[in-house]
């Protein structure tokens, strides 16, 4: 049973409570309580304070035999500078199914990044009366899930770094006594991670004394190529100057410099695995098949061949379990990883899905950016990992956005709005529905429903939103009904909610966009660029070309592609608005997440480390001193 919730009234004359003062103001349920009205047992739940908790993994063996509620993907359309405002849909969706339409709801999102909260976003909780709290908590360091990520990333890039320092100063022998010393009683013995490897090698040995002198060299040697590295280190901050640095130029690891650099930690593989994997023993397996470098023989090393797999499980085994939280409201929200859209797959894990799916008759589950990146990888990639099939989509649009995407004019942070954008203007907003239209069209390419949500702003008139949902039904929506959410809470999203449940009843017929086992890694490119994106065609770099024929030896042009772009635009260019025609994708590299079940191509300039802004938002960011309450937040 949810509260009784009603709204503070926005008179638009006057100011608007910010997100954070609406967030301070909603009355939480403790997090127990939450916890019994879904079905979580205490024994089930790992506190962290009133208001959020840990679930552990148990649960779904007890919970096995129960058939899932029904799956919605919430997407949108190109994001622009103005915002879509699809969290904010999502959670307002997910109050209004709960809250005021009397159904059993989840809401499954992501954790945000630090990056972008104090670089230009300011925070991802939702907005106004429809948000998850506490907001501060969301926005900040949650439960510690993406600072276990960055020390399990950066424990992997110490390690072989180590590894490769080691060997280029130790013969054989003295390697291996360092690697398997004797105890006191004078045996070696192999610690479980050197088993795997000696059975990598073929080498049937269990006893260290025994093993030749070339099996002691190929055991004791991973021989990395550095030139072949693609692992680097991370931190949660958006900082450009750690995009390319040059490591080892200390004086006692002279001889040992290498040019690397930083990502951002949601970029890292081992988020996208928490995101994708299913248990605690399928995350040890798939970080044991992380492929770091290859050696200079052309075999791939692992995480595992490192022997570093089993502590980065170690530092991972809290976070794989998903954090509860609530919505203003006091609906359900699961809130686990966070891998970014436009560089990893962008979406929350198939763990908190499968646990809500369980516990609830609707679960909401959110893709990041727009439907051709967040979506597309939703069912090309989480899709086939979880074995969940979607009952619908929701697709976010707003007015002023399709605007933009018509040739509106830039927005500058600060600046008010161009009256493009505060006054009616039909034909603008029609040369913007095609990307619209173009989102719809893919996502119904995987034969899942799909219903527009209209978000609604004060300065949309009637007759732009009637245009909207005209296009979108044209387009072949089931429905297309305007949204009230932000200012309104759940109750300004009971009509959305009332279509939603309804485009679940209706039939669909899921696939995939391609099959991984019958199409080559180009292959596999070239569908999605050409029939998700629109293109022309492909082109590769030379390095692309060469990493191609390298993963096919190496058998991984069996798994799904991760495209790496731009999330301001149906192509790779940002520049290009609307629904662009006539243009050919440029693929600069490609890495191979193989532990998270990927390779992902990057498309034109796609940065994996972001960089802050001139106004960051930090600027705003404190504590009050007189109440103790983060201020600044948005």
């Amino acid at each position: 049973m949810t509260k009784e919730f009603t709204p503070t009234p926005l008179n638009l004359r006057t100011p608007v409570p910010s997100d954070i003062e609406i967030a301070q103001e909603a009355t939480m349920k403790p997090i127990k309580l939450i916890a019994e009205e879904v079905g979580i047992e205490e024994d089930e739940l790992i506190l962290y304070g009133p208001y959020k908790a840990k679930v552990s993994l148990d649960i779904l063996d007890r919970l096995k035999e129960r058939p899932n509620g029904k799956y919605i993907d919430v997407t949108a359309i190109t994001p622009t500078p103005l915002g879509e405002g699809k969290t904010t849909t999502t959670v307002g969706l997910s109050q209004a199914l709960g809250a005021h339409l009397g159904k059993k709801v989840f809401t499954a999102i992501r954790q945000p990044s630090q990056g972008p909260t104090f670089g230009i976003k300011g925070g991802a909780a939702g907005g106004g009366y429809s948000q998850i709290v506490p907001m501060e908590d969301f926005n900040l360091h949650l439960t510690g899930d993406i600072h276990a990520i960055s020390a399990a990333n950066n424990l992997v890039a110490a390690a072989l770094e180590t590894r490769m320092f080691h060997e280029s100063r130790q013969k054989d022998e003295a390697l291996f006594r360092r690697l398997c010393p004797r105890a006191k009683d004078g045996t070696r013995t192999f610690a479980k991670p050197m088993l795997k490897r000696l059975e990598k090698l073929g080498i049937n040995k269990t006893n260290p004394d025994d093993l030749t002198e070339d099996e002691i060299h190929r055991f004791v040697r991973l021989d990395i190529d550095p030139d072949t590295i693609t692992w680097r280190r991370v931190v949660d901050i958006n900082d450009r100057h750690l995009r390319q640095i040059t490591i080892g130029q200390g004086p006692k690891e002279m001889g040992h410099t290498r040019v690397t650099g930083y990502d951002i930690t949601v970029a890292s593989e081992i988020m996208a695995i928490l995101a994708l994997t299913t248990s605690l023993a399928d995350m040890r397996e798939r970080f044991g098949r992380i492929v770091l470098a290859t050696s200079r023989s052309g075999e791939p090393v692992t995480c595992e061949d490192l022997g570093v797999a089993g502590a980065m499980t170690v530092l991972m085994k809290d976070a794989i379990m998903p954090t509860l939280m609530q919505t203003v409201e006091g609906t359900p929200a699961f809130v686990h990883a966070g891998p970014f859209a436009n560089i990893a797959h962008g979406n929350s894990s198939i763990i908190a899905d499968k646990i809500a799916l369980k516990l609830a008759d609707y679960v909401l589950t959110e893709s990041g950016f727009g439907a051709d990146i967040g979506m597309e990888k939703f069912f090309d990639i989480k899709c086939r990992y979880s074995g969940l099939i979607p009952d619908a989509v929701v697709l976010v649009a707003t007015v002023r956005a399709l605007k933009m995407h018509g040739g509106g004019p830039a927005v500058k942070a600060g600046a008010p709005l161009a009256p493009e954008y505060t006054e009616e203007n039909l034909e603008l907003l029609k040369a913007g529905l095609p990307n619209l239209e173009a989102h719809i069209e893919n996502a119904k390419r995987f034969g899942i429903p799909v219903v527009v949500a209209v978000n609604s702003f004060k300065d949309d008139t009637e007759a732009e939103v009637e245009l909207v949902r005209k296009a979108a039904i044209a387009a072949g929506a089931e429905d297309a009904v305007v949204s009230r959410h932000w200012m309104e809470g759940g109750a300004g999203a009971k009509a959305l909610g009332e279509a939603v449940i309804a485009a679940c009843e209706k039939p669909s017929d899921f696939k995939f966009l391609y099959d991984l086992e019958t199409t080559t890694i180009k292959e596999k490119i070239e569908i999605i660029c050409k029939k998700i994106y629109g293109a022309n065609g492909v082109e590769y770099s030379d390095l692309a070309e060469e990493q191609i024929e390298r993963y096919t030896k190496l058998g991984f042009d069996k798994l799904p592609m991760c495209m790496a772009k731009t999330h301001l635009s149906l192509s790779h260019d940002g520049s290009l608005k609307g629904r662009p025609t006539g243009f050919t994708v440029p693929i600069r590299e490609l890495r191979a997440s193989v532990g998270a079940g990927f390779i992902y191509p990057l498309l034109g300039e796609m940065s994996t480390m972001p960089g802050l802004p001139t106004r960051p938002v930090y600027y705003d960011v404190d504590v009050d001193l007189e109440t103790g309450k983060v201020v600044g937040l948005f």
